[in-house]
């Protein structure tokens, strides 16, 4: 009691929301320990983990290699942006937190350009 009431752990919980739909694990795994979290999964791996869906994704793509190629960057793009909005919502401590209707902007915005 005595705490004001904040949109803060609304925001969080919308990020680590994002990161579980597009990694496919949950902040319980049984991975996340001493320390590690999904967050920090992600903000760790994000380079690694792009390319690894990439990889995967490209054996089903039916172009040609070049179509491929361009479809495998879009991907990746679209990822990356999706991971870092989901990072940036989830940040435990930041000087200048995000708001949801700022992660509403950035999801719509990706929406845009690569969709």
């Amino acid at each position: 009691m005595g705490s004001e009431v904040s949109t803060y752990g609304d925001v969080y919980s919308f990020g680590i929301l994002l990161l579980e739909m597009f990694t496919g694990k949950k902040p319980t795994d049984y991975m996340f320990t001493d320390g590690l979290n999904l967050h920090n999964f992600v903000k760790m791996t994000l380079p690694i983990e792009i390319a690894d869906a990439v990889l995967f994704l490209q054996g089903g793509i039916k172009d040609t290699p070049k179509q491929r190629s361009a479809t495998a960057q879009k991907l990746e793009e679209f990822l990356s942006l999706i991971f870092r909005t989901g990072i940036e919502c989830s940040a435990e401590s930041s000087r200048d937190p995000k708001g949801i209707s700022d992660a509403a902007s950035a999801l719509r915005s990706i929406r845009d350009v690569l969709l």
